[in-house]
């Protein structure tokens, strides 16, 4: 049975205090704590193998190898990917981002084309394609939100679809308030119009099931580190058809097929991806998160993490003085609190809750343009995962409401 109780017993930090309180961590939107399980997992790379891959023809890069594979085969499943070879391991959705923006948005945008995203976009899904659209004369447009509702406002889509839309890149849940964007009435929209999709599942994937065929987008990026992995390990998923036409992102060992003196041939997919030497340890302990989250459940996870933010969101009446940003219907959102309190800055309230042993995300959270929509300087963010307690929230209350009385 899932017990969110039991399951903390695996995350050895969470036995932790800060400025000597209990430990509260309400920050799993910036990265998720991670079980002891993909600790030793990652340990048991460097004790028991320490090699590289691919290269050796011994016992302990051929087992290494082994499970490196093994593991881009889990996240096919994962996300229900038609083909493993279709999976490509970068160091982070950042890294994911950019080798689309340069090996296919650099080769196929012309000028006059647009770039489709939102306001409210992590600036790694926003940067990368200001910047890929001013090296080829294209232009990056905005689907509008609705004010009222803190939704995007789908009503002209279909209009905005036809300026010349050729990508459209958009994030399957804010990181800032948990929104669920509607990628679902997105992608075929997009589709009728010629345009591809890349959705970006970083605050997503960790959270809820992913199908890739459903979904039928184009492109899809995420990071082991929100979901119980190690750091600097990324994946880029995206249909054969469309990698095959894309050039290398970076080139070098690992990836080339011949080299000669004067011109090299490179790997099929996903080799052609993949140069150089990777986190190996990273993605064998990625492939034990993979393991514990098959284990625990992303049907539990959302489910869990639902009735979390509805507690929150009741617990939040009692204070008037709290701001919360994001949709009204909270059942379009996953489990963000993204909050001010009245007439005291995001920082300062972060500093008192640091005081009681609670970490959570303050300013602007990577997503300016989203913060200008608001009209605010930043917010206080508690991001829940599965581990989070309703004693967690309880305990964030009682200090917000100690900083309020601070700074009245």
């Amino acid at each position: 049975m899932f017990d969110p109780n039991q399951l903390r017993n695996d995350f050895p930090i969470l036995k932790k205090t800060m400025r000597g309180k209990p430990f509260v961590y309400l920050d799993n939107g910036a990265t998720s704590l991670k079980p002891v399980q993909v600790i030793e997992s990652e340990a048991d790379y460097y004790n028991n193998f320490g090699v590289n891959i691919h290269r050796g023809v011994y016992e302990f890069s051929e087992r290494a190898t082994r499970l490196f594979a093994e593991t881009r085969s889990k996240v096919a499943r994962l996300i229900n990917a038609p083909s493993e070879s279709e999976v490509i391991f970068t160091h982070g959705t950042t890294e994911s981002i950019n080798l689309v923006a340069y090996a296919w948005a650099r080769k196929f945008l012309k000028p006059g084309d647009t770039i489709l995203t939102t306001e409210m976009e992590h600036h790694s899904n926003l940067v990368p394609w200001q910047a890929a659209a001013q090296h080829v004369g294209a232009q990056v447009n905005f689907i509008p939100i609705n004010p009222q509702t803190g939704e995007l406002d789908l009503n002209q889509l279909d209009t905005i679809m036809a300026q010349g839309v050729r990508l459209v890149a958009i994030s399957a849940m804010s990181n800032v308030s948990g929104y669920l964007l509607p990628i679902e009435e997105i992608i075929p929209c997009a589709h009728r119009h010629g345009a591809l999709v890349l959705v970006d599942g970083a605050q997503f994937v960790s959270h809820h099931a992913t199908d890739v065929q459903a979904l039928d987008c184009d492109f899809l990026v995420f990071s082991s580190h929100k979901m119980l992995g190690p750091t600097g390990v990324g994946i880029l998923w995206a249909k054969r058809s469309i990698l095959e036409t894309m050039d290398p992102f970076m080139y070098g060992g690992d990836m080339i097929l011949d080299v000669h003196k004067h011109a090299s041939t490179y790997q099929g997919i996903p080799e052609k991806f993949e140069a150089g030497t990777p986190n190996i340890a990273g993605v064998l302990g990625f492939s034990t998160a993979l393991d514990y989250l098959s284990q625990v459940g992303l049907e539990n996870i959302s489910a869990w993490e639902q009735e979390l933010l509805a507690y929150t969101l009741e617990q939040s009446k009692n204070y008037p003085w709290i701001q919360r940003y994001g949709p009204v219907d909270i059942t379009k959102c996953g489990g963000v609190f993204s909050f001010n309190v009245k007439n005291v800055h995001s920082h300062d309230i972060g500093t008192i809750l640091d005081s009681q042993g609670i970490a959570v995300r303050t300013g602007f959270h990577c997503a300016m343009p989203y913060m200008e929509q608001l009209g605010v300087g930043g917010t206080v963010r508690a991001s829940f995962y599965f581990y989070t307690s309703k004693d967690d929230i309880d305990r964030l209350f009682k200090a917000v409401v100690q900083a309020k009385h601070i700074f009245e």
